[in-house]
């Protein structure tokens, strides 16, 4: 499939939908609720909004950001041709490290991760840890150990122990490492959360949390967020259903309390819209326009509740 052109008046009508929805952020990051202020003159927590290039897998890496700016997030996690998805081997080949320095500058974009799981051939983080360090640094996120677990604190440590070449890596490249929680993989239950945090000492290594495996194994998110606390390093807006429905107001989950508890955990980084599936762009930037709007919408209501770092709610 191949990117359309917009024309003069989607293109107008996107923009009136872009700057009204980036006009409602700032507003919420100075309020608590539409008429006063934080209390005690605390800025609340803030909503910081993401999203992945294999949503727009069949475009190119400039179009792909073109487009993701375009809807109004404020930063990109891009992702590697394992998942259909071209566009860290695409920066890797054509691009290099200056090259999407100013890719992100032209369209106002921050880095928010390099997606590069151990899928297909020669994949993985090691790839492209170089190109991370030489963009700045940042951070990657990658999978768990897929299998049954007989012994959760033993094949925790082994994992964590299997991971220090990478680490170093990320050491060298001044970088983090974020690992998906996923169906029938080590990092799945709730003992598996906490054993993760107990066991790992290294401040570059930490979670990357997917609601979408929760909700499938009955999994509480709120919870999950509140045990792995400062070691959660990027969160998938991302829920339990078929299609579009993956996506924040478009399928039935309430994300409220989930932004709620990432509030309460102090979460600092970006919270990513994000389905697996292959909808054609216009429909895919339409999804997620709904999803943008609604995070929005449920960010104002948890912080209307008083939710933040210090709260007890």
């Amino acid at each position: 499939m191949h990117d359309t052109q917009l024309s003069r008046r989607t293109f107008l009508q996107e923009s009136s939908t872009v700057l009204a929805g980036a006009a409602l952020t700032h507003a919420l990051s100075m309020r608590t609720d539409a008429g006063e202020p934080p209390a005690g003159g605390k800025t609340p927590w803030p909503l910081r909004l993401s999203t992945s290039t294999v949503q727009f897998g069949s475009l190119s890496v400039e179009n792909a950001c073109e487009r993701i700016a375009a809807l109004g997030f404020t930063a990109v996690d891009f992702w590697h041709a394992g998942f259909q998805s071209p566009h860290l081997n695409e920066i890797q080949k054509r691009l290099g490290p200056e090259g999407l320095k100013e890719l992100l500058a032209k369209h106002h974009l921050k880095l928010c991760a390099f997606t590069c799981y151990n899928v297909g051939v020669n994949a993985g983080y090691p790839k492209f840890a170089e190109l991370l360090g030489k963009v700045g640094g940042g951070l990657a996120v990658r999978e768990a150990r897929y299998g049954k677990v007989k012994n959760l604190t033993a094949e925790m440590n082994t994992l964590l122990e299997q991971l220090k070449p990478q680490l170093e890596l990320a050491e060298k490249y001044n970088s983090r490492i974020a690992i998906e929680n996923h169906a029938d993989s080590l990092l799945s239950s709730k003992d598996s959360f906490k054993a993760f945090v107990e066991l790992n000492k290294n401040p570059r290594l930490g979670i990357a949390l997917a609601p979408y495996h929760l909700q499938a194994a009955k999994v509480s998110v709120e919870e999950v967020i509140g045990i792995v606390g400062k070691q959660l390093l990027f969160f998938y807006a991302w829920q339990h259903a078929e299609g579009m429905k993956q996506l924040p107001g478009v399928g039935p989950a309430d994300f409220t309390p989930w932004i709620a508890a990432l509030a309460r955990a102090d979460y600092t980084e970006y919270v990513n819209p994000f389905m697996h599936g292959h909808p054609g762009p216009d429909e895919m930037a339409k999804g997620l326009t709904t999803a943008r709007d609604y995070l929005v919408q449920c960010h104002q209501k948890a912080m209307a509740t008083g939710s933040g770092p210090n709260s007890s709610n």
